[in-house]
Parts: C-alpha cells; structure tokens; sequence
C-alpha cells in the first residue's frame, strides 16, 4: 500500500525540489531561438531512471521495431519511469509531438481505480506552481511525498495514456490526488499492433484537465506499468519533441 502511494506521489517529482521561477540544475531549458527541441531514444545521457520504493522495475532499452528505432519498455509486475528535467516557461508552452506501438493491453486494467491503476504505456508531464494553494489532503501528501521518496510531490502532473475503455478525450482523475490527472488519447484495441503519432496542445489539454493555466513544464516522462494488475505488458516509444509556443498565450 505504502510503496503504490510513493509511486503516485512522486510521478515526475524533481530530485532538487523546485519552486516557481526556479530551475533544476540538470533541467534542459527550452532555448528561445529553437523552434522545438527532440529527445531521441539514442539520447540516453538525457533520460534518468525513476524507480519507486518497494517496486519491480520496468526494464527500458533501445530496440528497433517495425522500421523504427525505439525505447523497448517491459513491465512484469513492475513499474519505473525514464524522466528528463527541463525548464519551459508557461508562455513558452506550445505541442508535444510522440509516438508509441502498443502490441496488446492490460487485461483488468482500469486507471480511475487504485487497485488497478496500470497503463502499457504513459507520457507524463510535470509542472510547477503554487504549493501554497494545495488543499490540505494534498499538502499532507506532499509532505509524505519527501518523506518517502525525498522528493516534492509535482504542483501537478499530466499523463497521455492509452485506456481501456474510456472514450478518447477523456480525463481520468488519479484516485489518490487531483493534482494527477491523465487524459486518454487512444482507446481499445484497434491501433494496436502499429505505430500511433500524436501532437498535443499543452496549454489546451492543461487547462481542460486542472481548470487552470499551467505553470513551467520541469519534467517529462515515459512509464509503463503493470504492478497493480500484476501482469505483464510491453510497448515501444518513438521520439518526444516539445514545440515552442509561436504566439503569447
């Protein structure tokens, strides 16, 4: 119980806690000349592991797979994360462009319940903001989030997921915090078995999930999981870009 709560917590949590207009010292800060920057699965120096107390690890490696080069992600019982720092400001904030080929879903799993909170894959985004304004119930997870991760728990994070059942579009409440929210952009099992490209507004989809501008961007991530379910799942990863915004928000 204890080491699936540390894990919701520290979702994308900044190993140098940060607060607004700080940046972490390893974060990669989106430059105001470049149009977009590309983390690619050959960038491993830029990707740090993430494991959770308590937890198997996902395994994570670089793979070729349907004429594409990738991050091989394989979870049995497990879950761990591969986490890259950065540092966008909110008026910088435009798309998120990825990629990801799901071979097959997660039988039972269903990512509204805690018990069955598991997704064959996950792009987690982190951003900051006013701790100050967290409920009580969150600011007491926070605290718990150092004690047991040393980490801050993230203002707020927002996941892309791949669910089950649910309609795209949807937004699913993480059922331990609010300040975790995942929106699904593919349901069911008819992509699967192919590479699926998106491109996301993070401003948009932001505001659509926590009803409110966001903040700097610190942290995004890859996760795939299967400890809840405890089964098995594997899936691949393609490039992440982030485009910078053209136009004020």
């Amino acid at each position: 119980m204890v080491s699936g709560l540390a894990c919701s917590l520290a979702l994308l949590g900044c190993a140098t806690p940060t607060g607004p207009g700080t940046v972490a010292a390893n974060a990669q800060p989106l430059a105001a000349p470049q149009a977009f920057r590309t983390w690619t699965p050959a960038d491993q120096q830029r990707w740090s592991p993430v494991v959770f107390p308590g937890k198997q690890r996902t395994s994570y490696q670089l793979a070729q797979h349907d004429l594409r080069s990738g991050t091989q992600a394989d979870a049995h019982s497990a879950v761990s994360m591969l986490r890259q720092s950065v540092h966008v400001p909110p008026d910088q904030l435009g798309a998120l462009k990825f990629s990801w080929h799901v071979p097959a879903l997660i039988d039972g799993a269903d990512m509204g319940l805690r018990d069955a909170d598991d997704s064959p894959v996950r792009v987690v985004l982190a951003f900051e903001g006013d701790r100050s304004q967290f409920s009580a119930r969150n600011a007491m997870l926070n605290e718990l989030s150092r004690a047991l991760t040393g980490e801050e728990m993230p203002y707020a994070t927002l996941m892309y997921v791949w669910c089950n059942h649910r309609s795209v579009g949807s937004v699913i409440a993480n059922p331990r915090t609010d300040r975790i929210q995942k929106i699904v952009v593919e349901s069911g099992p008819r992509q699967l078995m192919r590479w699926q490209d998106y491109e996301r507004n993070i401003r948009a989809d932001f505001e659509k999930a926590f009803g409110e501008p966001p903040g700097a961007l610190v942290a995004i991530g890859l996760m795939t999981d299967s400890d809840n379910t405890r089964s098995s799942a594997r899936a691949w990863y393609g490039d992440v870009q982030l485009v910078r915004a053209t136009t004020p928000p």
